[in-house]
């Protein structure tokens, strides 16, 4: 089984590979069935000031060798939006 950590660096490799896009931080990870749950966020829309960065957060499922099982975008927001969790 993979740690944590390993589980994360898999997950991050393969969202990134899968969007095109840039990891911004693994921002949970949960032991779940046979591997890993982990949520990352991505910076979907680089923007200037970088405070109007569209960020995306995306749930990845792992299995304990580190293949990705699934993985969908839950939500979407600006990186200036403060305190909305949903």
């Amino acid at each position: 089984m993979l740690s944590a950590a390993d589980a994360a660096k898999a997950a991050v490799h393969h969202v990134t590979e899968l969007t095109g896009r840039d990891a911004e931080s693994v921002i949970g990870a949960e032991r779940h069935d046979d591997g890993w749950r982990v949520t990352v966020e991505i910076v979907e829309i680089h923007r200037i000031p970088d405070s109007a960065d569209i960020l995306a957060v995306y749930q990845c499922d792992v299995d304990g060798d580190g293949d990705l099982v699934s993985y969908r975008r839950l939500r979407r927001y600006t990186r200036g939006q403060v305190g909305r969790e949903n």
